[in-house]
């Protein structure tokens, strides 16, 4: 199996080379739109177009399109960095490349292609001060997962890669001071091989970790309980108290209703929230996508399964929204709210001929 991964990932890798060639990156060349410096655009998303073919797109609050950069594969998380501006869309898992555009227009992208014997996991994001680029990403020979670590002030060469302390790594978040990498350990083993399968399911491993990110050792490490070892641990988000919130998709029996949402900080124990049990039938057992609004100490929560959006206070834990939104896919704290996406074309409020990916970013300072 270890020749075969490495042969499979090899030729993904050179198809996508050839593919972000001479003209695809002339195709990308900064345009003065992208700098949005006459509009207030705060959003990107992935999505796929009607004729089949991928991009990002800048979107305002109002779900109005600014501008579009295509890709040459599906995308599914990004990371933004407010201090330089860049932004970079990953590659949806086992994909092996990742583009970075400069959001003020001043530099051409950027192709990233993981380095061999590993995959991306289609998340990551940037130290405090724009840096380092962090990317999950799958040993996948060796059945772990992995940080990579990108100098972007060299081109996002890569210089290194951390342990995750557990497998299937998928989001990844970084402390407001920068000292802590948390990873969301979602416990469920694959090998490009197989494609996404899923190849553990009766012997899953979801954790919570924290890494320290200056030198990559092990800080904290939070398995969930054997009852719950089929709740794949997926996305995080931090609020203002430092809390890092974490939202769930269940791999067991479907008339189990396990809970889905919790938090945690330094030295704490894992803390679920207890959902109305009509809140969380309508979330199917599949938490998509989880963002926290800081400003207004609201937990947002998306189900495409479940066609949900939740919102939670986040002192509380007390669902004050929870409405039907059909193929609900990303969320993103809004000025006020949330800004909510769906598979159907729905951004805002505001359809579109497309089909928004799972995740969105903010691309200002919103707190």
């Amino acid at each position: 199996m270890r020749a075969a991964g490495r042969s499979s990932a090899a030729i993904e890798r050179r198809a996508f080379l050839r593919m972000a060639g001479v003209a695809f990156v002339a195709a990308l060349a900064p345009r003065p739109s992208f700098a949005l410096s006459r509009t207030d655009a705060v959003f990107a998303s992935g999505y796929r177009d009607r004729d089949g073919t991928f991009g990002i797109a800048v979107l305002a609050e109002d779900g109005t399109v600014i501008d579009r950069t295509p890709l040459p594969a599906r995308s599914h998380g990004m990371a933004f960095s407010p201090v330089t501006g860049h932004l970079v869309a990953f590659a949806r898992r086992p994909g092996t490349f990742a583009l970075v555009i400069d959001r003020t227009g001043r530099a051409e992208p950027v192709t990233i292609a993981a380095a061999e014997d590993r995959h991306f996991f289609g998340h990551g994001c940037f130290s405090p001060d724009g840096r380092l680029l962090y990317a999950s990403e799958n040993d996948f020979d060796n059945r772990r997962g992995v940080i990579g670590l990108y100098d972007a002030r060299d081109g996002y060469r890569r210089i290194g890669e951390y342990r995750t302390y557990g497998i299937g790594t998928h989001d990844l978040s970084v402390s407001d001071d920068g000292r802590l990498l948390i990873a969301a350990n979602g416990g469920i083993e694959t090998h490009p091989d197989f494609g996404r399968t899923k190849l553990n399911l009766d012997h899953m491993e979801p954790s919570l970790a924290l890494i320290d990110a200056a030198s990559g050792a092990l800080v904290e490490r939070h398995a969930l309980p054997e009852k719950l070892r089929q709740l794949s641990t997926r996305h995080i988000d931090l609020d203002d108290k430092g809390r890092i919130w974490f939202a769930c998709q269940y791999e067991g029996p479907r008339n189990d209703l396990p809970p889905l949402v919790g938090h945690f900080g330094r030295g704490e124990d894992l803390t679920f929230l207890s959902l109305p049990a009509e809140t969380t039938i309508g979330l199917a057992n599949y938490v998509g996508a989880i963002a926290v609004n800081r400003s207004e100490g609201l937990i947002g929560l998306t189900s495409p399964n479940g066609g949900r959006f939740v919102v939670l206070e986040a002192d509380s834990g007390r669902v004050i929204r929870d409405e039907a939104v059909a193929d609900a896919a990303g969320i993103a704290a809004a000025p006020h709210g949330f800004a909510v996406s769906s598979y159907d074309g729905d951004f805002a409020g505001r359809r579109e001929p497309v089909a928004w990916d799972q995740h969105i970013a903010k691309l200002s300072a919103i707190s």
